[in-house]
């Protein structure tokens, strides 16, 4: 069975985050494009795949992923040499997984609720992300120490919540957009060759 990854695959989607992790992971992989305009992520063929009809999404050896945060995992898993992930084993792999799943389970929708001007809960316990306010502290204690999210090491993690970072300072998200924590962490990011590789052209 093939190594190479089939990747589904437009770039104005959270798909491009995924693009940047098959640069930096080495991984073999083949585009798919879907055209998001043409709906081709609801034709039957995509939908037999991905019943969501979303991007991104991978086949691997005969296994189908999605959601981004599980195929940023997986990939980290798949392709060790990398030394994107902290090895089963290593105390730190808690604080990796950590913060990969707060960038999907806190920082996403804290900062969806923020775009979408949608009402702040009465009861912060009422969502597993409590408040906007709360997760920006968060991201922005964990941050202040660097480079990285586990200190010197660059992890897949760093790109799942740096791509979120910088999709939202793009678009002006409040408290993010001029704190230099987070635009030198982005900025440090987008440096990497891998980043510049997945994003050129």
């Amino acid at each position: 069975m093939t190594n190479e990854i089939v990747f589904y695959h437009n770039p104005r989607s959270r798909s491009q985050m995924v693009h940047w992790m098959l640069e930096e992971a080495g991984a073999p992989y083949r585009i798919v494009p879907v055209d998001l305009a043409a709906n081709e992520q609801k034709s039957p063929a995509f939908l037999a795949l991905n019943p969501m009809g979303k991007l991104p999404t991978i086949v691997h050896r005969g296994t189908v992923v999605t959601e981004t945060a599980a195929i940023i995992a997986y990939l980290a898993d798949a392709f060790p040499d990398a030394g994107l992930a902290p090895a089963p084993g290593d105390a730190s792999r808690g604080a990796y997984y950590r913060w990969l799943f707060f960038g999907a389970g806190c920082f996403e929708p804290a900062l969806l609720d923020k775009m979408m001007n949608r009402p702040e809960v009465e009861r912060k316990s009422a969502v597993g992300w409590g408040s906007y306010a709360d997760v920006v502290a968060t991201l922005k204690a964990a941050l202040s120490g660097g480079p990285y999210l586990l200190g010197e090491r660059f992890t897949a993690a760093d790109l799942y919540i740096g791509s979120e970072l910088r999709f939202a300072t793009m678009f002006g998200a409040p408290d993010l957009k001029g704190e230099r924590v987070f635009d030198d962490y982005v900025a440090r990011l987008s440096a990497r060759p891998a980043f510049q590789r997945a994003t050129a052209g």
